[in-house]
């Protein structure tokens, strides 16, 4: 029984409290929309009442209504206005809702203009049943106690001169109560109604789904080059640190010169990984001409040249006007090369690439072929991280890749044509 006595009031008390504190402070929110609705009812019935004045000249009225009208249709389409309706309904309805953009589109602030009227609209509904509800419930109370002191003389009072005696003390709390219902209801209403008007709209979320995909797309371009020019730097520099420790005392020049490729290679790593992150500091895109890389089609005998350095023979035939490739078609021309040559240092091994580069008008076709191992990772697997870059490459630039084993050598072809290249892939 004790137990009873400590637990049933919380029981009772807690869901009663969270009732009446959401019921009040959906009232405020209520009120306040009632409140905001008295000047447009005051205009409302001002300007009726000019209408009704014959004396008042009817082409200045009628351009005092309409600039009247405008003035005060502006705020419910205003990102400021939408601002603080989500403010005030996360506060006071406790319904979760996500921050305004700044500058939303028109189906956002159209559905914030509704959500704007159906507020003052609730709003003064909810006022009128209060400034009604409340003095008429007075007056019941003064009936029932004394009969000759609340109705008077006057005529009826709506239907209530007829509820006199202990009847008007019956009517009078129910008066009160239907504040309250009217109150709840029309919180509940605007609380369900919240997340469909102040909500991002269809085309709000349709902007924020291609700012992400943007976002995303970024991020994997800063990633393919990151893994390309990284790996590459790595690939060369391992192959270099190795041929320089087995000739370091019989051939100290070419260790020297190994030695000089890895510096070279580390200082080209650095410059890419430092131009990597400051993007993603800066939450950029990448196109700061200061930072960013810029190597094309125009280094790619400095790349081939590099390639050679590890031991590895490299034969490239070029074929075509490579200065006359588009700029973003060229960079990224750079970088499937450079992946390619990394992929075939780090799977085949030593042995002999075969490079054909051939600019035309129709676009851009590279082809590389080296002598596969048998046995060899890439022949099982076709491929790893390195050929999806590429592909992704080939793809943002509407140009197609295929890789396969032919002949026991290992054979990559892609395509990038020359339309729809600009600046920036």
């Amino acid at each position: 029984m004790r137990a009873w006595r400590t637990t049933l009031p919380d029981l009772v008390g807690g869901p009663v409290r969270t009732l009446v504190r959401t019921t009040v402070r959906g009232g405020v929110h209520l009120l306040l929309g009632g409140v905001v609705l008295i000047p447009y009812v005051l205009l409302v019935t001002g300007f009726a009442q000019m209408f009704a004045d014959p004396n008042v000249p009817r082409p200045a009225l009628v351009v005092l209504v309409a600039v009247t009208f405008v003035i005060a249709a502006v705020p419910p389409f205003l990102p400021a206005m939408r601002a603080l309706e989500i403010t005030a309904t996360r506060s006071l309805l406790d319904v979760d809702l996500p921050d305004p953009v700044a500058d939303p589109p028109w189906e956002t602030r159209l559905l914030g203009a509704a959500w704007y009227a159906l507020h003052l609209l609730c709003g003064g509904i909810a006022m009128f049943t209060l400034l009604f509800c409340v003095p008429m419930s007075v007056l019941l109370v003064a009936e029932g106690l004394d009969a000759d002191s609340a109705w008077g003389d006057d005529d009826a009072v709506l239907w209530f001169d007829q509820v006199t005696g202990g009847w008007a003390l019956v009517v009078a709390p129910l008066m009160l109560v239907a504040v309250g219902v009217v109150f709840a209801l029309l919180g509940r209403v605007l609380a369900m109604l919240a997340p469909l008007l102040l909500g991002p709209s269809p085309a709000e979320l349709m902007l924020a789904l291609e700012t992400q995909a943007e976002e995303f797309a970024e991020r994997n371009r800063l990633a393919r080059e990151l893994h390309d020019s990284v790996g590459h730097a790595l690939t060369v520099t391992t192959l270099q640190a190795s041929a320089a420790r087995r000739v370091l005392d019989s051939d100290p020049e070419f260790a020297r010169r190994a030695l000089s490729a890895v510096e070279e290679a580390g200082r080209a790593a650095m410059s890419d990984l430092d131009h990597v992150l400051g993007v993603l500091r800066a939450g950029g895109d990448g196109t700061d001409e200061r930072t960013a890389p810029q190597r094309t089609l125009d280094d790619l005998s400095r790349l081939v040249d590099d390639t050679r350095a590890t031991g590895v023979e490299v034969q490239m035939t070029v074929e075509g006007d490579l200065a006359m490739v588009p700029p973003a078609l060229s960079r990224e021309a750079y970088r499937v090369v450079q992946e390619g040559l990394t992929n075939a240092i780090r799977h085949a091994g030593q042995v002999p690439v075969a490079l054909r580069v051939e600019a035309a008008t129709s676009g851009l076709d590279i082809d590389l072929s080296n002598p596969l191992p048998a046995g060899s990772a890439r022949a099982r697997s076709g491929g790893g991280r390195g050929l999806r870059g590429m592909r992704e490459r080939a793809r943002l630039l509407r140009g197609t890749l295929t890789a396969g084993v032919d002949d026991g050598r290992w054979h990559i072809h892609v395509h990038l044509p020359a339309r729809g290249s600009g600046d920036r892939p």
